[in-house]
């Protein structure tokens, strides 16, 4: 039970950068620029979380091409959700405008429930695997949490509203690190190893498909978006030297 709880602390930790990106949205004018920004550097620190930490790992189990077919998985699995959310919006119509922050959150939910999932999976290998992927999470899932606040407040949704709202970015990560936790105890490391392979494949296809072409459609990319970009791959690569 003290390691359920270890990795449900971790996994809290993704949610707390919703949160943080909640607040911020609160005080902070979200620009084009900025969320812009604020994308660019969420997608350098989630290709980091992939590339650095979790691809050198887990390709080292044994067969190597089930992992990669679990990576393919997971991309597959985030298209799905994709065209879920977008069949719903089609389907809600006239009312797209006052749902639309309601899919925002929904689709960041989704994401916070990978990322607890990835957390508490990491932490039944290493503590120190399911820190890094949390801390890496955390700076990554600022955004997600801003530009869902932001929309809720064009909305004119109250401010108390707004922090309940924010409070809940907790549960999908609670739901993620429970299933991540209780499917992987005891298990073969192969499971383990695949299970991190499919999250991997998710926050690989959000980045791609999903954070960088949003970013790209509120500002048009210059240098410093690119060297923001770099900058947070080479942040999270500096943690995992340095911390892992």
């Amino acid at each position: 039970m003290k390691e359920y709880l270890i990795a449900l602390v971790l996994a809290t930790m993704p949610a707390i950068g919703s949160f943080i990106g909640g607040l911020f949205a609160e005080s902070v004018p979200l620009s084009n620029r900025n969320s812009s920004l604020a994308l660019h550097a969420a997608a350098g620190i989630a290709l980091g979380v992939v590339g650095v930490e979790l691809m050198p790992q887990i390709l080292q189990a044994d067969p190597p091409w089930l992992i990669i077919l679990a990576f393919v998985a997971g991309g597959c699995f985030f298209i799905f959700i994709r065209q879920s959310i977008k069949w719903v919006q089609n389907f809600i119509g006239s009312s797209k405008n006052k749902a639309a922050p309601w899919l925002i959150f929904l689709g960041v939910g989704v994401d916070l429930f990978s990322d607890g999932l990835m957390v508490a999976t990491g932490s039944t290998i290493a503590f120190g695997l399911g820190l890094l992927l949390a801390l890496g999470q955390v700076m990554a899932n600022i955004p997600g949490g801003l530009v869902t606040l932001a929309s809720f407040r064009e909305q004119k949704v109250s401010r108390r509203k707004r922090r309940l709202i924010s409070a809940f970015f907790i549960l999908p990560s609670f739901f993620g690190a429970t299933l991540g936790y209780w499917a992987v105890r005891g298990q073969p490391q192969i499971l383990k190893f695949g299970l991190l392979a499919f999250t991997a494949g998710i926050l690989t296809t959000v980045v791609v498909e999903n954070m960088v072409p949003e970013a790209a459609e509120k500002e048009k990319e210059t240098y410093l978006e690119t060297l923001v970009f770099v900058g947070g791959f080479a942040l999270f690569a500096l943690l995992s030297v340095y911390f892992g």
